[in-house]
């Protein structure tokens, strides 16, 4: 039982269970009837990413500086009770079930999934590259 974080629309591992897409938009161009099929999600969970304002924030940082203030941000955002309680469940759930977090960014380390990695793994999660 683990967690991966994924790039949303790869192809999915076996025994990946359940996609959480933890972005703040649906695929654009995509019916919603095919997020699943395509590998985009089955769930999706936008309280996990990032604000419109943060989210400008992490594309645009081309310096460490910049990325380190994204990364404020984000965990400042992520530390609200509706997001610390999400994340806190979903560490919970890592130690009984098989599902994936995941957002549509090609370079998970300029991602907010980097930091949604490491504010999980704080809570506790169970990830699958370590089970």
């Amino acid at each position: 039982m683990a967690i991966r974080v994924v790039r949303l629309g790869t192809a999915r591992t076996p025994d990946e269970g359940l996609r959480i897409g933890t972005v703040r938009r649906p695929p654009r161009g995509v019916p919603k009837s095919e997020f699943a099929s395509l590998n985009w999600y089955d769930v999706w969970f936008p309280n996990l990413s990032p604000s419109p304002d943060t989210m400008k924030l992490g594309q645009a940082a081309g310096t460490p500086a910049q990325w380190a203030a994204f990364t404020r941000a984000y965990r400042a955002e992520m530390a609200r009770p509706e997001c610390s309680h999400a994340i806190a469940l979903l560490a919970a759930l890592s130690h009984q079930a098989n599902f994936a977090v995941g957002c549509y960014c090609e370079d998970e380390a300029h991602c907010h999934r980097s930091v949604l990695r490491e504010l999980l793994r704080d809570n506790g999660a169970r990830f699958a590259s370590e089970a």
